[in-house]
């Protein structure tokens, strides 16, 4: 037993002065080669226990990421022999790759040893490979043998597209927009015909004129419709006041239709015989002594003249307060102008609209934008996530906004806008780019089995099958002789 024992550790010593003589094998643990943003990074365990050099050798160990036409020598590893390591001290420890070197004495360097290296990425890097090439100098900084072994390829993960739904020859309705407001138009007790220059009249007349005139003058805009709506104020029998409502506001209708010949198709009416609700936010805007009270009236189901009726019986006081200085406002005109946006194919000025005026632009003209630029620059993309913002409804402009959301690594504002984007399939696969943008490969790979007879859910699940065959390879063992 203790002859075989002196004869394995006499053999044991033979190989490793065989090994010694020439180069040495390596062995890889934990190997990363990916890109990381700007960055091409290699991050490995290079086990060295089966480095040995003679005492005036040394082995030089190079990582290198090689293109197609392109090569790049990241630092290296150098094990020297001891009579080496004392001339390197002895001259100011130049190395002998001359460029970066981490440099080990042959008898004191360990048994692993954590390498990495970032260096900045360069597009012919997608399609590179990781080679280790091992050198072995001799005393006179002769190169006794080299060789060179690849051991990985970059994956290059690929950016997923998602569908853009393109508007620009789709017909969509126009852009609808309305002007809104109130006017005090005074009449004569009990009259219903409009006296132009009696009391107030010329300023309330002229706040309805220059909201038409605002209108009129946008020269991309037109009139669809002008609305009135007339109230009284409750002081007077329902009946009558019903009268002088609709009278009051056939008055002012056929004022404006004079005014401006409009089309009598463009003019509607409406009428309200009491302001009620009118009265019940002044009231409950107010301190008015017994305001629950009268609130309790306002609010009850009682017809309104025996409602008002007891309120003026209950409460004269406030009553009269009330007559004076609340019903008044009650007697008034409520008017929306309604027009549409003239539709716009000269991108130039659908530019322009864009910078001052987005919630005018129909979907339409948001992608006759969107293709007049550059497809995926920045301005490509800011068309889109405008377009989403002015149409919140629109699934499909969610989506397309998610796309370029995506493109920026916005993920917040992507999830934003995918969270309204519907169920549809391209909605289903924006969200699976989402996740697999953040590397959520599991969630990703169940939205993408959602919707097997999608091409891209298909392609994009392969993509996930690859990167997870890649980083499994990263905890192999690489044995390079």
């Amino acid at each position: 037993m203790k002859t075989k024992l002196i004869l394995g550790v006499a053999l044991l010593a033979t190989n490793i002065t065989l090994s010694a003589k020439g180069i040495s094998p390596l062995a890889i643990d934990s190997l990363t080669f990916d890109r990381h943003g700007d960055f091409m990074v290699v991050d490995m365990n290079l086990d060295l226990l089966p480095v040995k050099v003679q005492s005036s050798r040394a082995q030089i160990i190079t990582p290198m990421i090689v293109g197609e036409s392109d090569t790049l020598l990241l630092p290296s590893v150098g094990i020297y022999g001891r009579l080496r390591y004392i001339n390197y001290l002895r001259n100011d420890r130049v190395p002998l790759s001359s460029a970066e070197e981490t440099v080990f004495e042959n008898s004191d360097h360990p048994a692993y040893y954590d390498y990495l290296a970032s260096v900045p990425f360069q597009t012919w890097m997608d399609s590179s490979r990781l080679l280790i090439r091992r050198r072995l100098f001799g005393c006179t900084n002769c190169l006794l043998d080299e060789k060179t072994d690849p051991v990985a390829s970059n994956s290059v993960v690929t950016e997923p597209e998602i569908n853009i739904t393109d508007f620009s020859s789709i017909d969509v309705a126009p852009v609808v927009e309305s002007l809104e407001g109130a006017a005090y138009i005074d009449f004569v007790v009990n009259k219903t015909d409009i006296n132009p220059d009696y009391r107030r009249n010329p300023r309330e007349l002229l706040k309805i004129q220059e909201s038409i005139d605002t209108v009129l003058n946008d020269k991309d805009v037109s009139i669809t419709g002008v609305w009135l709506k007339g109230f009284a104020s409750p002081e007077s029998p329902y009946a009558h006041n019903r009268d002088l409502a609709i009278g009051r506001t056939a008055a002012l209708k056929e004022h404006l239709r004079q005014l401006y010949n409009f089309d009598p198709e463009i003019l509607s009416t409406d009428f309200e015989p009491e302001d009620w609700g009118g009265l019940r936010k002044l009231v409950d805007a107010s301190n008015i002594d017994h305001k629950t009270e009268i609130l309790e009236i306002i609010d009850s189901d009682i017809a309104p003249d025996p409602k008002e009726a007891m309120i003026k019986q209950k409460f004269p006081k406030e009553y009269k307060f009330m007559l004076d200085n609340f019903y008044p406002a009650l007697r008034h005109t409520e008017y929306r102008i309604t027009y549409e946006v003239k539709p716009v194919d000269d991108v130039d000025k659908i530019r322009e609209v864009m910078a001052t005026k987005p919630n005018r632009l129909t979907l339409r003209e948001f992608h006759l934008l969107a293709n007049s630029y550059i497809p995926g620059s920045d301005e490509y993309y800011e068309v889109f996530e405008t377009a989403a913002r002015m149409y919140p409804d629109d699934a499909s402009a969610a989506i397309n906004a998610a796309a370029a959301a995506l493109k920026r690594k916005d993920f917040a504002s992507a999830e934003k806008y995918l969270a309204r984007a519907g169920d549809s399939e391209n909605a289903v696969y924006a969200g699976a780019v989402l996740a697999y943008s953040q590397e959520d490969y599991d969630k990703a790979t169940d939205l993408l089995k959602s919707i097997p007879s999608m091409p891209q859910a298909k392609l994009l699940l392969q993509e996930i099958e690859a990167i997870r065959e890649h980083e499994a390879e990263k905890f192999n063992r690489i044995y390079i002789e």
